[in-house]
């Protein structure tokens, strides 16, 4: 009798951590669910926000160069891409033509640095992380099309200020592999009219937000428009 009570109570045992296991897996998919859920909800340029600060303990360096000026323009921005939002173009010859890229381009790509021989400062990555640069960056070798096409670029995004005067501008473009703010726009790389002044403000979504591609059609009046102040 002893042996079969005991016998039953393992059995019962094993039953309560079975369903003690079960409940807690159960739980654990209902809360993952919501943080999915809660994170969809959120801008999802957030999710990128940690990208913001992976150069900020160059920001100060940056900001010593600044006097240095770069002669790259926006016109040359978009000259070395096919459309708004495409890879650039490389624009010298390859180390190795069968190589993915990796670390001979991060040699100059990564941090960047002032290159003698192009009499320029190398443009910074934004994602470092992806080490097949040829998946997406290629040499121009022609200007020949393989096949005619109507294609048409698209216009660049507009640049300009906030809706208020004097504050800060919106971010025009999304953060995919592009989430390293301080590459485009704080190295002495960067286009003259979209460097910033103060790199060492390294929390960018602070004061700037991305407007989700939405146009914004809203216009400030002025005072005057309105009918002046009472």
């Amino acid at each position: 009798m002893k042996g079969k009570a005991i016998i039953f109570f393992g059995i019962l045992l094993m039953i309560s951590a079975i369903v003690i296991f079960d409940l807690s897996i159960r739980q654990s998919n209902v809360s993952a669910s919501v943080v999915t859920a809660d994170v969809a909800d959120v801008v999802p340029t957030t999710m990128l926000e940690s990208e913001v600060f992976s150069l900020q303990d160059l920001a100060y360096e940056f900001k010593e160069l600044e006097s240095i000026g770069s002669e790259k323009t926006l016109a040359d921005y978009y000259k070395n891409r096919a459309y708004d939002g495409a890879p650039p173009r490389i624009p010298h010859p390859l180390l190795n033509e069968k190589g993915i890229g990796g670390k001979s381009c991060l040699q100059c790509h990564s941090n960047g640095g002032y290159v003698d021989r192009f009499k320029a400062f190398a443009p910074i990555t934004p994602h470092p992380d992806f080490l097949n640069c040829n998946q997406c960056h290629v040499p121009k070798k022609t200007n020949n099309l393989f096949v005619a096409s109507d294609f048409k670029r698209s216009a660049p995004k507009h640049i300009g200020s906030g809706v208020l005067d004097g504050s800060p501008p919106p971010i025009p473009h999304d953060f995919q592999v592009r989430g390293s703010c301080l590459s485009c726009h704080g190295a002495p790389s960067a286009a003259k009219e979209i460097r910033v002044n103060h790199p060492e403000r390294v929390n960018c979504l602070q004061c700037h937000a991305p407007t989700n591609n939405r146009q914004i059609t809203w216009e400030r009046k002025s005072t005057e428009e309105e009918g002046g102040m009472e």
